[in-house]
């Protein structure tokens, strides 16, 4: 069977795998159809970053769902992946990157790295992403998985999310893509003036919360709906 490329994913093909072996990846005319319509249902639910919206149309959602799934990939639904987490639903996805609107070469540090499917939706946007990933089993495999995509975040590491990457920071945005009970200090420290932290506050249900930081101190909160998240893991030891 000969697996056919249509335009928009040629596009992705050479922006990933330049320099890199070519893989044999199920990626087919139909799959970039389905991608077509799941962008549209975005736009008609409110998304209207365009570069948020060309990011998803290009990357291949299938492949960063367990086999069982991958017939379902673009709906806009969550899907369970390793280790008891989730792939959040397109919809969430491009919400939160929509508010960090990102520019080329900005520094994004994401918490919770979990499929890499929001890791490669940056990466394509041109983002300097530097993400955190708590499970063991997930950042191992995730880890492994991107790269044979050629897929490059500029650091990924197993560690405390709540702690952040100092390190690195300061940091143009912040992503955190599980619920936190509460605004973790360090990742405020870590945030650029001007910058944006977008994260999903709560228990059970979370508020996205985005904070926009307007000088040493000052913080500007905003709330913007109700979202469901696995939580957030912290390191108590």
């Amino acid at each position: 069977m000969i697996w056919i490329l249509d335009f928009a994913f040629w596009i992705f093909y050479c922006y990933f795998y330049k320099k890199n072996k070519p893989l044999t990846l199920k990626d087919t005319a139909k799959h970039q159809g389905l991608r077509n319509q799941l962008v549209s249902t975005l736009q008609q639910k409110g998304i209207t970053d365009l570069a948020v919206l060309d990011a998803i149309k290009k990357i291949p959602r299938h492949l960063f769902l367990e086999s069982g799934f991958q017939d379902f990939a673009y709906q806009d639904k969550a899907f369970p992946i390793s280790a008891g987490q989730t792939i959040s639903q397109p919809y969430t996805v491009a919400f939160q990157t929509q508010l960090l609107e990102i520019k080329k070469d900005h520094k994004v540090l994401e918490i919770g790295t979990g499929s890499g499917y929001q890791t490669a939706v940056l990466c394509l946007m041109g983002a300097k992403v530097y993400s955190v990933e708590r499970q063991s089993e997930l950042f191992k495999k995730t880890s492994a998985f991107l790269p044979k995509l050629g897929i490059r975040p500029k650091h990924l590491t197993f560690g405390d999310g709540y702690k952040g990457l100092p390190t690195y920071g300061p940091f143009d945005s912040i992503i955190v893509t599980a619920g936190a009970p509460y605004i973790p200090q360090p990742l405020m420290a870590q945030l650029k003036i001007g910058g944006r932290l977008v994260i999903p506050l709560g228990e059970e249900v979370q508020i996205m919360t985005l904070l926009i930081r307007k000088n040493e101190t000052q913080f500007e909160k905003h709330e913007l709906g109700e979202f469901r998240f696995v939580p957030l893991l912290e390191d108590k030891n």
